[in-house]
């Protein structure tokens, strides 16, 4: 299984489509918002969400989404990564409730080598997420520090931190 991408494997214009998606319960919901100290009813009280709000059930706190995307671009695009060096931009677009499924894929929308080390370059890319009917629900930019495929020799290789397993 491919674990992230050097400098040389990202090509301008390449899409990477996430696989598999992720089917948002209640549960995943209310622990993030907890973890995140989120208590807007909007996202834990479905009585009020019913109630007082254009939606009539409890939207998924975007923040998830997010963070859900984020995590399905890993083995595609930042596994190898440096550094995250910034979110550029964050747009919810449409809400998520609980039982959607969602999507992501990422374009990479250009790259460049490094201005003070040889050995890596920041990659720019998009991702999108989608809910099942193909509805686009975030959309966020990203810049990533990675390496290329000389730190990664240098280093000892792809995974120099592994134990060796088996009976030794």
């Amino acid at each position: 299984m491919q674990f992230g991408r050097t400098y040389e494997e990202f090509t301008v214009g390449d899409v990477y489509r996430h696989w598999p998606g992720k089917t948002v319960t209640e549960y995943d919901d209310h622990l993030f918002c907890l973890l995140t100290m989120n208590h807007h009813p909007l996202h834990m009280d479905s009585n009020y969400a019913e109630k007082t709000t254009d939606f009539g059930k409890n939207v998924v706190v975007g923040n998830y989404i997010y963070s859900l995307l984020l995590g399905m671009s890993v083995p595609d695009v930042s596994g190898k990564a440096i550094a995250n060096l910034e979110v550029e931009s964050l747009r919810h677009v449409a809400p998520t409730f609980h039982g959607d499924t969602i999507y992501g894929e990422t374009t990479v929308l250009d790259k460049t080598p490094s201005k003070s080390k040889t050995d890596r370059g920041i990659v720019y890319v998009e991702t999108k997420g989608y809910k099942q009917d193909g509805t686009l629900v975030c959309v966020f930019r990203r810049k990533v520090m990675v390496p290329t495929a000389t730190y990664i020799k240098e280093r000892g290789g792809e995974q120099p931190g592994r134990p060796e397993l088996g009976g030794q």
